[in-house]
């Protein structure tokens, strides 16, 4: 059962952790993370676009490895 407050057709991206802060958890730097691109912030630091991202608006990080029972990503 779908709610009809849900949303369909939000497309996510794939994006590479260059750094974290602090109190992060989830991720660390090389991880590959998927989020949408509508909750983000973006910041250009010496001609580089970066995207700012919460902790809590990635969607997923891939797996570094793949097994015959795995999809692949984790939270």
């Amino acid at each position: 059962m779908i709610p009809a407050t849900a949303e369909v057709g939000r497309r996510l991206v794939w994006a590479e952790v260059v750094a974290t802060g602090p109190n992060v958890r989830t991720f660390a730097v090389g991880d590959r993370v998927l989020y949408e691109p509508e909750d983000r912030g973006e910041v250009e630091l010496r001609g580089r676009a970066y995207v700012l991202l919460r902790e809590r608006d990635v969607h997923a990080v891939a797996a570094a490895s793949v097994s015959d029972d795995s999809t692949g990503l984790y939270l």
